[in-house]
Formats: structure tokens, sequence, C-alpha cells
């Protein structure tokens, strides 16, 4: 048995339980959907293509986020083998909120890594926690989605932060 403590997995349960709900709301829908679709009327039958689509349209945003985790899981247990990890050690009020000017800084530092190794996964990696502790979740995503491609071999973008 290993001496690495054990992480716990409450997020990861509790977001499958959730998706495991979703199907369950997906498919009572689509027995609705379907139905409309089988009256013939033509209101029915948009209504029932509408009931369909946009339920697939979140399944498919939600898997997509899904597979972002594992994948950034899968990055993160990489780097605490390696022991280079990122490190929150900035400075927060007293409400438990990062310090945005001490963010800012050390996002600055972690920008000018992927700029001098843009090919660089591990860089990215760092440069989505420094964007997620500054409060843009938009290009914390972004940028561990660019960590991922990276490690997996794939090209190193062309646009830098």
């Amino acid at each position: 048995m290993s001496d690495a403590p054990r992480r716990s997995r409450s997020g990861l349960w509790a977001a499958l339980v959730l998706t495991a709900l979703l199907a369950v709301y997906v498919g009572v829908v689509a027995v609705r959907a379907f139905q409309l679709i089988g009256t013939g009327a033509a209101v029915g039958v948009a209504l029932g293509v509408a009931l369909l689509v946009a339920p697939l349209l979140v399944v498919v945003l939600i898997g997509r986020e899904l597979l972002l985790a594992v994948r950034v899981q899968r990055l993160a247990d990489t780097l605490a083998a390696a022991g280079r990890l990122p490190v929150d050690d900035l400075p927060r009020s007293p409400g438990g909120r990062v310090d945005r000017a001490a963010a800012r800084a050390a996002f600055d530092a972690h920008r000018a890594r992927v700029q001098a190794a843009p090919g660089d996964w591990e860089a990215w990696y760092h440069l989505g926690f420094a964007y997620d502790a500054a409060g843009d979740r938009r290009r914390a995503r972004a940028a561990l989605r660019t960590a991922v491609r990276l490690h997996r071999g794939g090209p190193a973008p062309s646009d830098l932060p």
C-alpha cells in the first residue's frame, strides 16, 4: 500500500452524482420530446426538437468540462509525483479571498515563463492556476486546455498570453 496521503475525491463524487441526475432528467425530457414529435403537429414537432437539442447541448458541454477535469488531474498527479505542483501561498483576506494585487504579481512571473517556453505544458499548467487566483476562470480553463494539449504532444499555441 502506498504511503502517499489519499486525496479527497468528494468533488469528483459530487460531479458524478450530479451527472447521473442530469442523465435521468435528459431521459425524461427525451421521452416527452418524442411524444411531442409523435403528435405530428408543427408546434409539437418544433417543441419536441427543441427539447431534444437543448439538453444534448448541455450534456456535451458538461462532458467537455468533466474530460478536462480528468485530464488536468492526471497532469496534477504527474507534477505531484515530481514535487512541482503549484503552491498556493498567496496572502488572503480574513474572509479567505486571495489578495488580487499579490495574485497579479504572481501571474506576471507565470506569464513570462510561458512566453519564454510556449511549448512547456508545465508552464501552461501553472499559468492556468495563476489565472484562477487572479479571478479569470475563462482564461484559466483555456490555459489548462493548452497544458493538456501540449502534454499529449500537440503543437504550441501561436497566440501567447
